[in-house]
């Protein structure tokens, strides 16, 4: 008898260890309901905000605070948002809602309406990237379903079918080549968003930082990059840059009536002469013996010696000193990738 009741709790105790296991694998997985959901550092609408999640975006809820989440997303992230932005669901649900076909927004900003008619109510907003559910279409308008299940309608030229997407993943050699015809519409959606301001964790036409204008930009032309410029140098082929330090702390090498120095110019054009149309390019402190690079800030190479990139607005710009939409802080211009 004796045997038998250690045997039943020895089996009593394996089968608790299994449950608990069990539970502890299992994810709290959310899909993002607005249209763009503010992901902080801290559970307070006061803490700073580290970025924006789009709709439609899978994320794993990790922690909890009244009525804040911790969520991990595909970034990858890890930051706070309220519960109310997000549509907590089961396997199976999970399951059904990433097996639906679906349609992105590709207008910069919009509205779902509650009926077909640009003056019925509206449901929600929109940005550029957002992702719901395809119900139907009817004529000039589409039928669509938000994570929670609300349908409403948007209009048809503003949606693509989204088919996935293709991720770069971090390491160095690692680009997928992306062909001439994505380079262009990524460089095209980039110029929509001219005059865009600054906003530091912005990914969208409500304010966009410099990375998450590289981000946004990829992303609504199927291309899932990281989400900072400091992961996003990791992705792709590095392109061949000499950068020669001596004219990288200092950005102005002026001669005393204002021109730049023919020796600072020569160094800056090299550095862009291996650049391609659509090349990411990095800015910041270059690596030392001390030290590895720094990078604070990212554009899009456009060619001709320019980028579009978010400094203060999203705006074109010039590399080269002398030219009359100079970038004040070229100087700092330290490395390259190709996707």
């Amino acid at each position: 008898m004796h045997h038998l009741i250690k045997s039943t709790i020895l089996s009593f105790s394996i089968a608790l260890t299994a449950l608990v296991s069990a539970s502890a694998q299992e994810k709290r997985m959310a899909v993002v309901e607005f249209s763009t959901s503010y992901l902080r550092l801290q559970p307070d609408y006061e803490s700073p905000l580290e970025t924006q999640e789009l709709m439609g975006t899978v994320v794993e809820i990790v922690g909890e605070s009244g009525y804040w989440r911790e969520v991990q997303t595909p970034q990858p992230y890890k930051a706070w948002c309220t519960d109310q932005g997000l549509v907590e669901m089961s396997a199976e649900e999970l399951k059904a809602y990433e097996e639906a076909p679906k349609v992105m927004f590709t207008g910069l900003y919009g509205h779902v309406h509650m009926w077909p008619s640009d003056n019925a109510d509206t449901i929600c907003d929109l940005v550029g990237g957002d992702l719901m559910r395809y119900v139907s279409r009817k004529g000039r308008w589409t039928m669509v379903m938000l994570p929670s299940g609300k349908t409403g309608y948007v209009r048809t030229k503003f949606l693509k079918k989204h088919e996935g997407f293709m991720s770069i993943a971090m390491g160095e050699g690692s680009a997928e080549s992306i062909s001439p015809e994505v380079t262009e519409a990524v460089i095209a959606q980039a110029e929509k968003l001219l005059g865009v301001p600054y906003l530091w964790g912005g990914m969208s036409a409500k304010g966009v930082d410099c990375s998450g204008l590289v981000r946004i930009s990829h992303i609504m032309n199927g291309i899932l990059l990281p989400r900072n410029a400091s992961q996003q140098i990791k992705c792709g082929d590095r392109v061949a840059m000499e950068v020669d330090p001596s004219y990288h702390e200092d950005g102005s090498r002026q001669n005393p009536d204002g021109t730049y120095s023919e020796a600072f110019i020569k160094q800056m054009k090299e550095r862009v002469m291996n650049l391609k149309r659509g090349d990411l390019v990095y800015f910041g402190t270059p690596a030392t013996a001390e030290k590895p690079m720094r990078v604070t800030h990212v554009g899009i190479y456009l060619g001709d010696n320019r980028i579009i990139h978010s400094s203060h607005r999203v705006r074109i710009n010039s590399l080269i000193p002398g030219d009359a939409d100079y970038y004040e802080n070229a100087h700092r211009l330290i490395a390259a990738t190709r996707l």
